[in-house]
């Protein structure tokens, strides 16, 4: 079996704010930090020996990368960081408490930008202090490949390119590998691995600082089993 193991980062301070996060590079807290370690802790536990690791450029996704496997010892993994596997950016929703949203523009209509496949919030404004055009981690890409806003569907449309050119032949020639990310570009990860429908990966839900392991049968992407290594907080998975 091949070994691919799926980090959501531990709980972050806008996480525990309540607030819209997407590409704000916001860290975590202690709450968040412990997950991590859980997590490490827990895939230590599957003796498996991974080759290497995959991660988002943004703080909260590393760190909980970077003490996972300090606590399981395997700190000299190659790591490569890529903006591709970002969460998703949610525009003009950037930053506002979840709550104040929902009694400012209705529910259904929050709900309609959380949880559509293709319905976008309203973009973020061009001179908005956290616009990825004014971050210099983002200086050296095209503008145009980066995002004012951003529905699950132009998530997918990012991540599963780099997830078939970059990650899926390593997995299908054999490697274990760890992938810490977020909410939306992990759930963008399983629609294609589990092959979900547009209308039910809505429903797909990660939780933080739990590892999703999927094995895959040898020389291929067929999986043969997944599970939350914590399965206390474990929550519903895909049919396989």
């Amino acid at each position: 079996m091949t070994t691919l193991a799926m980090i959501r980062h531990g709980q972050s301070q806008w996480n525990l704010e309540n607030r819209f996060t997407g590409w704000v590079d916001v860290d975590l807290t202690e709450e968040g930090r412990a997950q991590a370690r859980k997590s490490g802790a827990l895939l230590k536990a599957l003796n498996v020996e991974f080759d290497c690791a995959y991660v988002s450029v943004l703080k909260r996704a590393l760190r909980t990368l970077w003490i996972a496997l300090d606590e399981m010892d395997r700190m000299y993994l190659p790591q490569t960081s890529d903006w591709r596997l970002n969460e998703r950016h949610y525009g003009g929703l950037t930053g506002l408490d979840k709550a104040e949203t929902a009694e400012r523009h209705g529910a259904d209509q929050v709900k309609i930008w959380r949880r559509s496949f293709d319905t976008p919030p309203p973009q973020m404004a061009p001179d908005a202090a956290d616009n990825p055009n004014k971050d210099p981690q983002y200086a050296r890409l095209d503008p145009a490949l980066l995002p004012t806003t951003e529905s699950l569907k132009t998530t997918l449309d990012r991540v599963l390119p780099y997830w078939r050119s970059d990650i899926a032949p390593r997995v299908e020639a054999g490697e274990n590998l760890i992938i810490a990310a977020h909410g939306n570009s992990l759930r963008a990860l399983a629609k294609e691995i589990f092959a979900v429908s547009d209308d039910d990966i809505m429903g797909v839900e990660i939780p933080t600082g739990n590892p999703l392991v999927v094995e895959f049968a040898p020389g291929g992407l067929n999986v043969q089993t997944a599970r939350y290594l914590d399965e206390e907080r474990a929550t519903p998975l895909p049919k396989i």
